[in-house]
């Protein structure tokens, strides 16, 4: 994803709510965020408008000047308002340049941009120390590029084209800052620690409530609750159709062996050895499991691109997916065809012969 999810834990807040307003606003989240950063177990805190690969971003026109202009649609770009210390809280790497810092909030405007932002509108060049602008043609390009940070993922974790984004002091863009969204790394459970962070919140004004309160993996798999519970669906008829198949494979061979009876006595007779009835049996398992093989993964090729947006981190025909679903089979097949197998090798070839 780009960062790590784990041991973070999630809130949102709406000071504005409370009556907080621009300079008041940014200071009533800079001093809660020093409180959160001394409750025990808080390894580091920091805020975003957005949380990450959750919500949807805002976007902007963002200039380049003495890039070209073309006359297709404007170029874009997302940003996040975020503090200093939201990068490192999720652990989302520095590249080039430097992140941002405390004395950021109130310098010259600064924006520290993704790997993503920096090909697309800087390919194969460097773009620290550029100035971009963003918003419409009248905003000045007035904002300098500190660093570029590793892409992640923001709008969803089923984004298959992550965009371009930049991540700017929260202190920049306070008139329209509104609800926020803090994120806390912990040393252990992260809901551990819900009560003390209600209590801070209650302590710096009662009059604004902390929402939406959970773990970063928590809220991520709410995201794809749908996906989740299609593929456990899946999962449990794949499972029922594979006992049934075993069942009656089983049922198959087990009339097939009792029908040849009479020749296996014989066999055993002239000298058949048992591991040689056991092969011979596990021949025509083997051969049911290549013919059901065959004629299933030709219709997996071909139908499984319809279950295509529900995957994540692999291709339809994934090879390995195949492969493994191959191995499946075959194991399912031969423990389904051993015991028939065994149970002929250990006829009596007297009783056999005398068998109608």
């Amino acid at each position: 994803m780009g960062f790590n999810k784990e041991n973070v834990l999630l809130f949102g807040l709406n000071a504005r709510q409370a009556g907080y307003k621009n300079a008041a606003l940014g200071q009533f989240y800079a001093d809660l965020l020093n409180d959160f950063r001394r409750l025990p177990g808080v390894r580091s805190a920091g805020l975003s408008q957005f949380p990450l690969a959750i919500g949807s971003l805002n976007t902007t026109h963002v200039r380049i000047p003495g890039a070209a202009q073309t006359a297709g649609p404007k170029p874009e770009t997302c940003y996040i308002p975020v503090d200093p210390s939201f990068l490192m809280t999720m652990q989302i790497p520095i590249l080039l340049g430097r992140g941002l810092e405390q004395r950021d909030m109130s310098s010259p405007r600064v924006a520290v941009v993704t790997e993503q932002f920096a090909k697309k509108f800087f390919a194969g060049e460097n773009p620290v120390g550029r100035r971009i602008g963003l918003g419409g043609a009248k905003n000045p390009a007035d904002i300098e590029i500190i660093g570029v940070a590793r892409t992640t993922l923001y709008n969803s974790v089923k984004e298959t084209e992550t965009p371009p984004v930049a991540y700017v002091p929260y202190t920049q863009d306070l008139p329209g800052l509104s609800r926020v969204h803090f994120e806390l790394r912990t040393a252990g459970d992260p809901l551990a620690l819900v009560n003390a962070v209600r209590q801070t919140v209650h302590k710096a004004n009662a009059s604004v409530p902390v929402s939406e309160v959970s773990t970063q993996p928590a809220r991520i798999d709410q995201t794809i609750s749908q996906e989740r519970t299609f593929a456990w669906l899946c999962a449990c008829f794949a499972a029922l159709a594979l006992a049934i198949a075993c069942v009656g494979l089983y049922g198959t061979m087990a009339y097939a062996v009792a029908r040849r009876t009479n020749e296996i006595g014989i066999r055993m007779a002239l000298g058949a050895e048992r591991r040689r009835i056991i092969w011979m049996v596990l021949r025509e398992v083997f051969a049911l499991g290549a013919a059901g093989l065959v004629i299933g993964l030709g219709v997996a090729w071909a139908t499984s691109r319809f279950v295509e947006s529900f995957l994540f981190g692999v291709k339809h025909n994934d090879p390995w997916s195949l492969g493994g679903s191959v191995l499946v089979l075959l194991a399912v097949a031969c423990l389904a065809g051993y015991a028939p197998a065994w149970k002929a090798s250990r006829i009596d070839p007297m009783v056999a012969l005398r068998h109608e």
